[in-house]
Order: structure tokens, then C-alpha cells, then sequence
């Protein structure tokens, strides 16, 4: 349960200037030239992945459908509007009563995606459009960096247990995004307690070095700690000496003791030796949880390791080399007028450089090969050919400006795993590649 399931309250703050001040001044331009009115259509979508990535996961549309019915310009953020000298009087009324009444189609979360992928639509008019485009960019590519990652460390870790815990490593807000997207990767738990009050995260945790530094022996420091949290615990044996903590833990929890962690040393050679000694002892139900700045690479190194559980931090908030996805918002077509019966124009960038977009309001289906493996990503604007509308990927989010996708954080998660499942092996390699499916445009 979350937050909100249990009746707490949850601050929602105005998301309104979590913006960039060309939006703004777009929008009273716009406003002076007529053209604010016009019906537009924007859609979110990547020109490559990062290097050496073979897929993206889409994270984040949650928080993006919630930083949507948050955008209000209250008294305050006018004040400081005006205050500024930002935008006119003018704008500023027109601020004053805004709210999103128009329409998003996307992706749904937890969903892989492939460069040039529509992962977002958004439709109404230019004015109201334009202003939602850092807040929702800068929300998907965060969190989307993270899954992505995350996702890697779950294929590499192979089902055993994944645990985030990289809260000090960013900045206190991005740790509980971290922790969200992190879930929707793959990962089962998370030492971040905001996190699990807001999304309803299962919350782990124990004790650190400081812990066993701060009692007389180290036989205290566990004594003390099984005392009080039961033999199921898991204690921290590399503060001192691993062999000497290990036989000392054992002795004072007894073979029922829930698992001890590693946080240091070469540890594909420690974790068999803790392992040995462990059955030696009799605690042959122990579990190992190794720690110390673990990446999808040094998880992967770890399989003929006699590990259980992993726990991540640094570079899982950081998207493992690789913070976002340049994710981009570009506007795609447009209305001739004013009209509300205006036909649209596709409209699309030319620039040099790899810069340029593709116009036209799209669709998008994955198109599985005859075993039901994904074989291409299929992008066009005209009509949807038979064979793929039952492989279409867009759903209707937001509807006349009410959010109609709202959905537990398990469904996000659910479908990640489902997703990845439906990609060619190869996918989960990693090693240098291409995306896994090419992107083709009809």
C-alpha cells in the first residue's frame, strides 16, 4: 500500500514552473501573433539509444500523468511571474485559468522502446501543449535512464534478488524517482523510505559499519542487533575480519541467522569462501548479500557466485553511465488556422547535425516474426495496416484532459518483465551492440 491507499497525505505541489522560460514566452508570443489557438501535436521520442544500449524502458508516465493535473499557475507562482517581468499582463490572465483539456496517448509504463519510438502524443492547442514540455521530458528521461539500467541489472542478476539502495548517492527527490523507476526495472525493494511511503515499495535495511564501530566487540554489535531484530537479520561481516565475523555471527544467531553482507573485498572469491564456511557451520540457509558499487557488469560477474541478493546504489541512480535518454518533445503537426476544423499539417525539423524529426502524427506497432519474438519496431502516419492492429503499442492516456490510465506501480513492473520476455535474446546481452529491433517508418 501507498500513501494515498492508506488515507496520508501526500504533498502535490504546483509542477507550473518546473519549466523552462522559453515556454512562456513562446506562449505570449504566440498569443499576440493568433497562432496560440492552433490545434498541435507533440510527440516524445529518442534519435538513438545510448551507446551500447540495445533497448529503452519507458518509466516516469505515472509521475508525468500526475505533474499534468498538478500544472496550475497559483497566486503565488503569478506573483513571481510578475514580480519578474517575465511575461504580460496578458499572459498572465491567460495562465491564471489554465488547465490541460487536451489529449495524450503514449506508451504505457514499463513498455521497451526503440529510437524514434512515439513513447508520448501530446494534442490540443499549441498553447497549452508547449508549456508541458520540460516537465514531462525532464520526468521520462530521468526515469527512463534508471529503468534502463535497472533492467540490465535484472537480466544480468538472473532472478536473484535486487535492492536499490542509492538514496545518498543523488539528490533527495531524484533518489525517491530513482527508487520508482528502479521497481518498474525490476528491482524488488529499496532502502529509501520515502519511496515506500509515496509508491509502496517494499523498504529493507539493517545496519551499517558505523553500527558494529560504535559497540565494544563486534560479538556485541550482532548480539545487539539479532536482540532486537530477530535471528533473521542480516549482519555486516567485512568491518573487521570476514571469517572471524562470520563464525562470530553464527555463534549468536545461530544456523537460523536470515544472511549476512559483503561490502568490500574481491567478492566472487569472498562470497565462496562466507559460502563454505556457512554450511560448515550448519547455517546452510544463511543467504549472501553483496554490496560495494555493483554495475550490471559486475552483477553479471557474480552469476557463479553463491549469492542471493544484490544491493545497488551509485550506479543505479545514475543510470549507469548513462543519466538520460535525450529524450526530445518536437512539435509534428500542426493545424492550417485557428479552426477547429482545420485540417493538420505535419510540420518536422531539418536541421543538420542528426537533429532533424520525422512530421506527421504517428502510430506505433512492434511486429512479432512467426515465433511471436519481436522482429522490427513499425512507425508510420497513414492508416494502420491489418496485420499490425492488434500490435499496436499507443494507449489513450488523457482524455479531454482527465487522466483515464491511472494504474498500480505492480502493472508498470508487470509489463516491463513481460516486454523484455518478448524481445530477441540478444537483447539482454552486454556486450557492445545495435538496438535489438530496427525502427521502420511507413
Amino acid at each position: 500500500m501507498n500513501a494515498a491507499d492508506l488515507g496520508l497525505p501526500v504533498d502535490v505541489p504546483s509542477t507550473a514552473l518546473f519549466t523552462d522560460q522559453y515556454e512562456l514566452t513562446m506562449l505570449q508570443a504566440a498569443l499576440r501573433a493568433g497562432t496560440a489557438d492552433r490545434r498541435s501535436v507533440f510527440e516524445v521520442f529518442t534519435r538513438r539509444l545510448p551507446e551500447g544500449r540495445r533497448y529503452g524502458v519507458l518509466a516516469g508516465v505515472g509521475r508525468v500523468l500526475d505533474a499534468v493535473e498538478n500544472f496550475r499557475f497559483d497566486p503565488a507562482v503569478l506573483g513571481f511571474l510578475r514580480e519578474r517581468g517575465i511575461v504580460d499582463e496578458p499572459t498572465l490572465e491567460w495562465l491564471a485559468r489554465y488547465r490541460f483539456s487536451g489529449d495524450i496517448w503514449g506508451y504505457p509504463e514499463g513498455e521497451v522502446y526503440f529510437p524514434g519510438s512515439p513513447v508520448l502524443r501530446v494534442e490540443g492547442s499549441f498553447a497549452e501543449c508547449v508549456l508541458l514540455e520540460t516537465v514531462i521530458l525532464s520526468i521520462l528521461n530521468h526515469d527512463s535512464a534508471i529503468a534502463a539500467a535497472a533492467s540490465r541489472m535484472s537480466a544480468a542478476a538472473g532472478g536473484r534478488r535486487l535492492i536499490e539502495m542509492g538514496a545518498r548517492r543523488t539528490h533527495e527527490l531524484a533518489a525517491v524517482a530513482a527508487s520508482r523507476a528502479a521497481y518498474v526495472g525490476g528491482f524488488e525493494a529499496t532502502s529509501d523510505l520515502a519511496a515506500g511511503f509515496r509508491y509502496g515499495i517494499p523498504t529493507v535495511g539493517t545496519s551499517a559499519h558505523a553500527f558494529t564501530l560504535l559497540h565494544d566487540s563486534e560479538r556485541d554489535a550482532f548480539r545487539a542487533q539479532v536482540e532486537t531484530l530477530g535471528r533473521g537479520t542480516t549482519l555486516l561481516v567485512d568491518t573487521y575480519d570476514v571469517t572471524e565475523a562470520v563464525r562470530t555471527a553464527v555463534e549468536v544467531a545461530g544456523p537460523e541467522l536470515g544472511a549476512v553482507r559483503i561490502d568490500s573485498g574481491d567478492l566472487l572469491l569472498v562470497a565462496h569462501r562466507v559460502r563454505a564456511q556457512l554450511d560448515e557451520l550448519g547455517a546452510r540457509d544463511t543467504r549472501i548479500v553483496v554490496t560495494s558499487d555493483l554495475d550490471e557488469y559486475a552483477i553479471a560477474s557474480l552469476a557463479a557466485a553463491p549469492v542471493d541478493a544484490y544491493g545497488v546504489g551509485t550506479q543505479l541512480v545514475t543510470g549507469s553511465g548513462h543519466p538520460t535518454c535525450s529524450m526530445v518533445y518536437k512539435l509534428v503537426a500542426r493545424a492550417a488556422s485557428a479552426d477547429l476544423k482545420a485540417p493538420l499539417v505535419p510540420v518536422a525539423k531539418k536541421s543538420l547535425g542528426g537533429k532533424a524529426s520525422v512530421g506527421g502524427r504517428k502510430w506505433a506497432a512492434r511486429r512479432p516474426d512467426a515465433h511471436g519474438i519481436a522482429e522490427a519496431e513499425v512507425v508510420g502516419t497513414g492508416p494502420v495496416p491489418p496485420e499490425l492492429s492488434e500490435h499496436q503499442l499507443l494507449v489513450e492516456l488523457v482524455k479531454g484532459g482527465d487522466v483515464v490510465a491511472r494504474e498500480p506501480l505492480e502493472a508498470a513492473r508487470s509489463r516491463h518483465i513481460t516486454a523484455r520476455g518478448g524481445l530477441p535474446m540478444s537483447a539482454i546481452q552486454l556486450s557492445r551492440g545495435e538496438p535489438v529491433l530496427p525502427t521502420e517508418y511507413m
